[in-house]
């Protein structure tokens, strides 16, 4: 017979590595501290080592705790989980999925109609955010990464990529048919969105001034005429669609706007962008739910 862990330990091990509080886990478990540090005292016997930094406060997670929580975590979430399909007679549950800001708003968010319709019973929690959340430690079920190389931290699939476009809105620069040269866009007010200092390859004015030299005897300092500078993609994007001034857009993220004309491209000169990648654990408790929303995002593209 397969030997079971202590599972009521494991509850306050849970709980406590959650709250970083044995008081706090007490109260939610409606016992007493002194109670919940006895339980994790026996959980730390039976695996032989400490769990957690109980000094300083407040306490922390050693390496054999954070190597034991997400697990446990992730199997009570999926014992409540199981249960509710058995009480609802049906799928259900719920995904934790982290992207950046500007690919949750512009190309996750419109899809999640279609989403809702295949998987009713199957919730979302969207943490949009351009920090790495660490799948290791349970921070997130899924990850979209918008990376130039393959993520190695988990099971990757190329779910698309992208190229960069000068864009604007023919609001801003009339109807034209043939290609803007350098020198006649810097007529109009330039936008330019916030990247990593240390990105080398970052999708700048700069960096298309170079690219476009290879094509045009004349290019101006166009990075010195940017009019407006936003920290975030997703600003950028809403600025130019409004028509104030012209952006250097992902035509992932602008693939509406372009279909519809509320954008268009005024030039030949394109620079490459990224890869996105749906990253996972390769040993998940939710990997039904998981594979069930890869299939769907391979098929939404």
């Amino acid at each position: 017979m397969r030997k079971l862990p202590p599972l009521v330990e494991l509850r306050a091990f849970e709980a406590a590595a959650r709250c970083r509080s044995f008081k706090l886990a007490a109260t939610e478990l409606g016992v007493t501290p002194t109670a919940v540090s006895h339980q994790i005292k026996l959980l730390e016997a039976y695996c032989g080592q400490p769990l957690f930094r109980r000094q300083p406060r407040p306490i922390t997670l050693t390496w054999a705790g954070e190597q034991l929580f997400p697990v446990v975590r992730d199997g009570f979430t999926s014992f409540a989980e199981a249960i509710n399909v058995v009480r609802a007679g049906g799928a259900t549950g719920r995904l934790r999925i982290t992207t950046t800001n500007a690919f949750a708003a512009r190309w996750l968010v419109p899809r999640l109609p279609q989403w809702r319709k295949a998987h009713a019973r199957l919730k979302l929690e969207i943490v949009a955010s351009d920090e790495v959340l660490s799948l290791k430690n349970g921070e997130a079920d899924i990850s979209i990464r918008y990376v130039r190389s393959i993520p190695t931290d988990g099971l990757s699939f190329e779910l698309t990529r992208d190229r960069f476009h000068v864009v604007a809105a023919p609001k801003l620069v009339g109807k034209r048919k043939r290609p803007f040269s350098p020198a006649e866009l810097a007529r109009f007010p330039l936008i330019e969105a916030g990247w990593r200092s240390n990105d080398a390859e970052a999708p700048t004015w700069q960096q298309w001034e170079a690219a476009a030299r290879k094509h045009h005897k004349h290019v101006p300092d166009l990075s010195g005429l940017v009019s407006l500078n936003f920290r975030e993609e997703l600003h950028a994007i809403e600025a130019a669609i409004s028509g104030q001034g012209i952006a250097i857009c992902s035509d992932v993220l602008v693939a509406p706007e372009l279909a519809t004309g509320a954008l268009v491209r005024l030039t030949d000169v394109t620079m490459p962008g990224c890869r996105f990648y749906i990253v996972h654990r390769a040993s998940h408790p939710k990997m039904s739910s998981i594979k069930a929303f890869v299939a769907w995002a391979m098929s939404a593209r």
